[in-house]
C-alpha cells in the first residue's frame, strides 16, 4: 500500500524516464505500431478507461463484470486495486481533477463515489433511472458538484455534500449518452439519442445552443481536443465530425473523419497531445488513426477481438496509446523501440 516514505500509490513516480509531473505536451507525436503490454483481470468486456489525471501514471478501467479496477501504467503495470460494489455492468467512470476520488455510473441505477486511494465506496446516489455518462465539474472551486446524463432524457445535477439533486437540465427528447466540459469548464456540451448536440452554462437548466439536423445521426461519444479548440464526435453514420469547442460550436464542414465502421457502438475518440492525429476505435475491433490536417486514414491495425470501445493517447508520450475491448482485455501500444 505504501512505498518506503510512507507515499500511496496516488504519488506520482519520478524515475519512469519521463517527466510525468510536466504541463508541456510532447512536441511531435508518432503513430503507435507494437502491442506492447496487455492488461487481463477482467472477465467480461470492458467499457472504458480513464488515466490518472494530469500524470497518467494509473488507469482506472470499468467493465461488464460489475467491477471497477485501478492499474500501473508504469512499472510492474499490476492491477493495483479492484473496487466492488455495482451489482449490474459500470458504463462509464470519472476521476476528481485531484485524482484521490471517482465516480462510477452503473445499469443497477446508481451513481458511486469512491475513494482512489483506500478503495473505500463513499456515497451512492440514484434517481431510479439508469445512469449513460458522469462527469465530475473540473473546477477547483466546484470538485463537490457533479452532472451525469440518464436514460431518461435528463441531465442531473448532484451536490455530494448534501447528497441532493440540486439541478436538472431536462431539454433532450431522449437518452444522454456524453458530457464533455468546453470553454475552460464554463459551459458543457452534450450529445443525446435525440440527435442532438446541446451547449449548456453551468447551472442554467436551458440550453444555450441547440445543434441537430434532419440528416445527422446520434453521437455517442464526444472528445475535447488537447488545446480546449475543437470537439470529436463518434456519429453512428460511420464518421467522426468536428466541432468547434469555442464561442459558435459551429461543425466543420471540411474536416470528418471516414473509413472506419462503429455503428451501433459508442466507440470512444482521442487526439494526440500535439494534435498531429485523431484515434478511434471500431466495431470489428480496429484502432484506426487519422492525420488531423488532412483527416486522411494513416493507420489500421487490429487491437481485440472484439469491439474495440474506448481508446487513450498518453498525454506524456509520443506514441502511447492504451485501448480497451469487448474482449476483456487493455492493450498498451507504442511505436517501434
Amino acid at each position: 500500500m505504501y512505498d518506503y516514505q510512507g507515499g500511496s500509490y496516488l504519488c506520482i513516480p519520478w524515475d519512469v524516464g519521463v517527466n510525468l509531473r510536466s504541463s508541456v505536451s510532447p512536441e511531435k507525436c508518432y503513430l503507435p505500431q507494437k502491442q506492447i503490454h496487455a492488461w487481463s483481470g477482467h472477465t467480461q468486456g470492458v467499457n472504458a478507461v480513464r488515466l490518472f489525471p494530469l500524470s497518467g501514471h494509473l488507469m482506472l478501467s470499468c467493465s461488464r463484470d460489475c467491477k471497477i479496477k485501478l492499474w500501473e501504467v508504469y512499472g510492474d503495470q499490476h492491477c493495483l486495486r479492484t473496487f466492488t460494489g455495482h451489482s449490474q455492468a459500470v458504463r462509464d467512470i470519472c476521476f476528481n481533477t485531484a485524482g484521490t476520488q471517482f465516480l462510477s455510473a452503473a445499469y443497477d441505477r446508481y451513481l458511486k463515489l469512491w475513494d482512489t486511494d483506500t478503495g473505500q465506496c463513499i456515497l451512492g446516489f440514484t434517481n431510479g433511472k439508469v445512469p449513460y455518462c458522469v462527469k465530475f465539474n473540473p473546477k477547483e472551486d466546484k470538485q463537490n458538484l457533479f452532472v451525469a446524463g440518464m436514460s431518461a432524457q435528463k441531465i442531473v445535477q448532484w451536490d455530494i455534500l448534501s447528497g441532493e439533486i440540486v439541478q436538472e437540465y431536462d431539454q433532450h427528447l431522449g437518452a444522454v449518452d456524453t458530457i464533455v466540459f468546453v470553454d475552460e469548464n464554463h459551459r458543457f456540451v452534450s450529445t443525446s439519442d435525440d440527435k442532438s448536440l446541446r451547449v449548456w452554462e453551468w447551472n442554467i437548466p436551458v440550453d444555450f445552443k441547440c445543434m441537430a439536423e434532419p440528416s445527422r445521426h446520434s453521437m455517442p461519444a464526444v472528445t475535447l481536443s488537447p488545446n480546449g479548440k475543437w470537439l470529436a464526435g463518434q456519429s453512428m453514420d460511420n464518421q467522426i465530425f468536428i466541432f468547434g469547442a469555442q464561442n459558435r460550436f459551429r461543425l466543420n464542414r471540411k474536416k470528418k473523419c471516414k473509413g472506419h465502421m462503429v455503428a451501433g457502438y459508442a466507440c470512444q475518440t482521442d487526439f494526440s497531445p500535439d494534435m498531429s492525429y485523431v484515434i478511434s476505435g471500431d466495431g470489428n475491433g480496429n484502432l484506426n488513426i487519422w492525420d488531423w490536417k488532412t483527416t486522411k486514414l494513416y493507420g489500421r491495425f487490429k487491437a481485440h477481438d472484439e469491439v474495440c470501445i474506448g481508446v487513450v493517447w498518453h498525454p506524456h508520450e509520443a506514441s502511447t496509446v492504451i485501448t480497451c475491448g469487448w474482449d476483456g482485455l487493455i492493450k498498451l501500444w507504442d511505436a517501434w523501440n
